[in-house]
């Protein structure tokens, strides 16, 4: 299995309206993506400087279907919604047993 974590970190400017909106595009992907296996989207509650703003966490069966999602149809328009909406993402993804 593959455990794919992503980190985001808003822009400064991004209204709360875009952030919503950002939180709920991610939060719709496993109702469209059936390979998903595992999804959790979360806001930090920390707030300390070291901190991202969010983060997804996800797992999925083995690295082609990661590949897959990558380049799903429903998963492009959210990362293109994400890049407008972040000054950064980061992203780490490791096998699991």
């Amino acid at each position: 299995m593959i455990r794919h974590v992503v980190f985001f970190k808003f822009k400064a400017e991004a209204s709360e309206e875009q952030r919503t909106k950002a939180l709920e595009a991610l939060r719709s992907l496993p109702g469209k993506i059936d390979f998903i296996r595992h999804f959790e989207v979360g806001l930090d509650i920390v707030r300390s400087p070291r901190a991202w703003d969010g983060a997804l966490v996800s797992t999925f069966d083995d690295f082609d279907a990661l590949g897959r999602y990558a380049t799903h149809p429903d998963h492009l328009p959210v990362v293109e919604i994400m890049k407008q909406t972040c000054e950064a993402i980061g992203s780490v993804d490791f096998e699991i047993d």
